[in-house]
């Protein structure tokens, strides 16, 4: 682990803006964030209280993504875009719990991010982790630099879960799915989360008018028909393009949220 402890600034890191994976951080209870942070964290949360719901239920989605393609889909690769501050359940905690020769790429481009690196490349025996420093805009560059760890002539499964919705132009977004997309095999993956202001999510508005002119990098928010042109040509698999809270959840006394999950296969 770093050493790096909540408050100390970090070269590189800006203290004084909000920023996503550490607003996020603080959302899921953790303490990789500065005051900046917890102040527009908290305030967004007062203006949508169920922001903290939707920050538990995607790291609850990526948690029974990554065990439905370890373990039903056989899927033994993945590259992890976007991949935020660490917490409990990383991917590979999860894939290698189930398969322990599974690879994980992690990409992400916050300095705070990297410091963390080294509880990302705990590894089991069999398997292996990597860490590449680049931005989710430069699709070309992390699938070179992810060839590295990941056989890319093998099913892989991508996931992009709360990294879309940071890039918005919708065009260029769905232009780097599909780069993604031609580059790994018949029978790879693509897991996506993204939030939108359907699904009860209209109260969501004013809260992400606050977070754009506060804090970085600004948010878009997409509809249902949107998030489906990210996977045109794919094959959605079930329940299909729903919240992520309700994506194969067991527990259906949890509340849904403003937030599509999301698991396409190509064919």
């Amino acid at each position: 682990m770093s050493d790096w402890t909540a408050g100390t600034p970090l070269r590189g890191v800006n203290t004084t803006v909000a920023h996503n994976a550490r607003v996020w951080n603080h959302w899921l209870g953790g303490k990789d964030n500065y005051e900046v942070d917890r102040n527009v964290g908290d305030h967004i949360q007062d203006m949508f209280p169920l922001i903290a719901d939707v920050a538990r239920a995607d790291r609850a989605f990526l948690k029974r993504a990554v065990a439905h393609l370890a373990g039903e889909a056989g899927i033994r690769q993945y590259l992890d875009i976007g991949t935020g501050l660490p917490s409990a359940d990383n991917t590979h905690q999860v894939a290698q719990r189930i398969a322990s020769d599974s690879r994980i790429v992690y990409v992400d481009n916050d300095p705070l991010v990297l410091t963390h690196a080294r509880a990302l490349l705990t590894s089991s025996t069999l398997g292996r982790t990597d860490y590449i420093e680049a931005d989710a805009r430069h699709p070309g560059e992390i699938l070179r630099a992810a060839s590295r760890t990941l056989n890319l002539q093998s099913p892989v499964a991508v996931m992009l879960l709360g990294i879309l919705n940071f890039i918005p132009d919708t065009a260029q977004a769905t232009g780097i799915v599909r780069q993604l997309v031609e580059a790994i095999p018949s029978g790879s993956y693509v897991v996506i989360s993204h939030p939108t202001t359907e699904l009860d999510g209209e109260a969501n508005r004013e809260a992400m008018a606050f977070w754009n002119d506060n804090a970085t990098p600004p948010i878009t928010a997409r509809g249902g028909d949107e998030i489906a042109a990210f996977v045109e040509g794919l094959e959605v698999i079930e329940p299909g393009i729903v919240s992520c809270a309700r994506w194969r959840n067991p527990d259906e006394s949890e509340p849904s949220v403003p937030q599509y999950g999301l698991i396409a296969r190509k064919p």
